[in-house]
């Protein structure tokens, strides 16, 4: 198993896998270090991760660097056979790419959660491929009861002058 993105989601993904006795590798842009995972890094780290990558999980948010991160050059790195799951955001893919790697058989499967436009149009050649799994974007669901803790946790961080949880970094785009 292939995780790109080691930051909150990508990171419990990774640990989850690796509890299940999955062999995981994570990737992530800066150089991260997790306990039971093969954490590379860079662009160097982005090509060894997608050769051994049998099944890919992308956990990565959309940025000016991730938009079509998994373009026909880094998809063919990937084993034949290889597998990819997406409950990211859509546009890390190339979704001509994807459609043509699956078409050639280099993939076998994707697995769609989230897409380059939402809701996915009706005519997106995705629904009636049958190498791609469509789900209704319900990869992860937000639990009034969980965020509302987080609300209450950075009002009472705001108002002792602690610094919040989970902001958005706007120099890295998430």
């Amino acid at each position: 198993m292939t995780v790109l993105g080691l930051g909150e989601l990508g990171s419990a993904c990774a640990k989850m896998l690796a509890a299940l006795n999955f062999r995981v590798t994570g990737w992530s842009r800066t150089p991260k270090s997790l306990p039971g995972i093969r954490c590379l890094s860079g662009e160097a780290g982005l090509s060894q991760a997608l050769a051994e990558a049998e099944i890919l999980v992308l956990l990565m948010p959309f940025t000016a660097e991730t938009g079509n991160l998994l373009n026909a050059d880094r998809i063919a790195l990937m084993p034949a056979g290889a597998v990819v799951i997406n409950p990211g955001r859509g546009p890390l893919i190339d979704d001509t790419a994807l459609l043509a790697a699956l078409d050639s058989g280099h993939l076998s499967n994707a697995t769609l959660d989230v897409f380059r436009v939402e809701p996915l149009p009706a005519d997106h050649p995705f629904w009636a491929h049958p190498g791609v799994t469509v789900t209704p974007h319900i990869a992860a669901e937000t639990y009034p009861e969980t965020a509302a803790v987080v609300v209450a946790e950075n009002i009472r961080r705001a108002e002792a002058g602690e610094p919040l949880l989970y902001l958005v970094d706007r120099g890295r785009g998430y």
